[in-house]
């Protein structure tokens, strides 16, 4: 894709002129694609990405701090809410990044869960992006128009919660019982165990997750048995 798209995308939909357009080119390029070419692409963006992740938090975070009254706890979930892989990566599906996203073979096949995660570092990437070439404004509209038009859904659903509060709050009122996580299984060494754990609601497993924790796999049980709740 030649640089052309890329300063099309930029007027599109981030509303701006890159002044340097590599700088976006970059944003949008995985590790995985200057593997596979070495000879003409250098730079991947990590770099990018870990620069847009501080911008975004700070956004994020002053606006809930400037908006809501609420103790710092609750604003510190909200803000969880906003800047977690899902969320993130769901904007960034919206703003069709995917179509500009420069990736290797491998990765383009790669599972929908790693597809949201290589989504969610793009979108951070392309706001670092965005600060270094048209400054804080512009990435605070970015932001502001893509993810934080989101909350008032976040808010209403509930969403905000952890997978495994947001779980007990529905199930209880659903049920009047509370979930029961349970280990299914556990493979490899001490020191990089797998844990495979099941949510179970009155005996019957509802989810089940997989993690390097057993809290990991609880909070991916969770989600998926929230999942069945929302049908």
């Amino acid at each position: 894709m030649d640089i052309s798209a890329y300063q099309l995308f930029a007027k599109d939909k981030l509303g701006v002129e890159f002044k340097d357009p590599e700088l976006l080119i970059t944003a949008f390029t995985h590790r995985s694609y200057v593997n596979e070419h070495k000879k003409t692409v250098t730079e991947h963006n990590e770099r990018l990405e870990f620069l847009g992740d501080a911008v975004l938090e700070l956004v994020v975070t002053e606006y809930l701090y400037n908006t809501f009254k609420e103790p710092e706890g609750i604003l510190t979930n909200w803000r969880s809410s906003l800047v977690r892989t899902e969320s993130i990566s769901a904007a960034a599906q919206r703003y069709e990044f995917e179509t500009l996203l420069r990736l290797s073979r491998g990765e383009k096949r790669g599972t929908l869960r790693a597809r949201a995660q290589i989504m969610a570092n793009c979108y951070e990437a392309v706001v670092g992006a965005l600060y270094l070439d048209q400054g804080y404004e512009a990435a605070k509209k970015f932001i502001s128009e893509s993810l934080i038009v989101t909350f008032q859904e976040i808010l209403k659903n509930g969403s905000w919660l952890d997978p495994k509060s947001h779980l007990q709050e529905t199930v209880q009122s659903v049920t009047g019982f509370t979930p029961v996580y349970k280990v299914l299984n556990e493979v490899g060494p001490d020191h990089e165990k797998i844990f495979t754990v099941g949510v179970f609601v009155e005996g019957e497993l509802k989810g089940e997750g997989t993690g390097p924790s057993k809290q990991a796999a609880q909070q991916v049980a969770a989600e998926q048995a929230l999942n069945t709740y929302k049908k």
